[in-house]
């Protein structure tokens, strides 16, 4: 059996996939927010979107590579399938949606919530396990049963409070806070699922298909980047409650106006609107033999 080193790196890779699994987190728990305020289906499913995203994309996977970047076989080299990479990320986006669209449809009650949990739950592990098989080494991969069965329910209940927190807390501090305890659930989640794994190596060694680590990290960051920088626009673009209640006081004000004060010609403190015809067409220039006239 090959020896294992989850942190080859020291503390480096677990502290940035904890900081992005509690950056998404936040993310997600605001957007998830906005899903109860929005005003129709289609802001609904705006930012249910955008909650996935940052769920599944930045607090889920991003955090998963960036835990793998830590991950070494002695001995042995590491590469990885880009379809099954791109699919793993798939499947945690998806999966959080789904879970989102089961608990914000409708009143939020226990059965909504632990059949989102499920779904969601179910959705993180795949995202691990498919992860995992997306790495090429000279080596046999071999699960521990019962390690593997502990990370999955670790999963369907760090996804069931993440549901519920996204429903129920609207605060800042209280975002923050379960911000922090999600991150410890999805890397807890991680690591269990990481050390139920061994390596058995191979003889010789072949040649590996599939990309260097280096060669994903840079597209990868680029696009944890630009989709969190993306989030915040969203977030800061969108209308909060008070100027939804500043817009809807404006036109309580306007609809509440008489139509007699709406129709009222503009002040003329010096009388020149009774005295002067000069603004009007066709009146002839007056002068001063009109004057003497008179």
């Amino acid at each position: 059996m090959a020896e294992i080193n989850h942190f080859e790196y020291g503390w480096i890779t677990p502290a940035l996939s904890y900081a992005l699994s509690v950056l998404g987190s936040a993310l997600g728990l605001v957007c998830a927010g906005r899903i109860r305020t929005a005003t129709g289906a289609g802001q609904r499913a705006w930012w249910g979107l955008l909650a996935a995203w940052a769920l599944g994309g930045t607090a889920i996977w991003a955090m998963h590579f960036m835990a793998m970047l830590g991950f070494a076989v002695v001995g042995a080299r590491i590469r990885y399938d880009v379809p099954l990479t791109a699919a793993s990320t798939a499947i945690a986006v998806a999966a959080v949606g789904l879970g989102l669209a089961i608990v914000g449809t409708g009143r939020l009650s226990a059965v909504r919530l632990i059949a989102g949990g499920l779904f969601t739950g179910a959705g993180v592990a795949a995202m691990h396990y498919t992860g995992m098989a997306a790495m090429r080494l000279d080596g046999t991969l071999g699960y521990d049963r019962a390690r593997v069965a502990l990370s999955v329910g670790i999963a369907v209940v760090a996804a069931t409070v993440a549901l519920w927190l996204s429903m129920t807390v609207r605060r800042g501090l209280a975002i923050a806070a379960s911000a922090l305890v999600m991150g410890v659930a999805v890397n807890g989640m991680h690591f269990t699922g990481m050390s139920a794994l061994s390596v058995h190596p191979h003889e010789s060694r072949s040649d590996l298909s599939g990309t260097e680590v280096s060669g994903l990290l840079v597209p990868i960051i680029l696009a944890v980047v630009f989709g969190v920088v993306g989030l915040v626009y969203a977030l800061l673009a969108a209308p909060t409650d008070d100027d939804r209640a500043g817009a809807a006081y404006l036109d309580a004000r306007r609809d509440g106006l008489p139509e007699v004060a709406l129709a009222e010609p503009a002040p003329d403190p010096v009388g020149l609107r009774a005295r002067s015809t000069l603004g009007q067409p066709g009146t002839p220039f007056p002068s001063r033999r009109d004057t003497g006239r008179r």
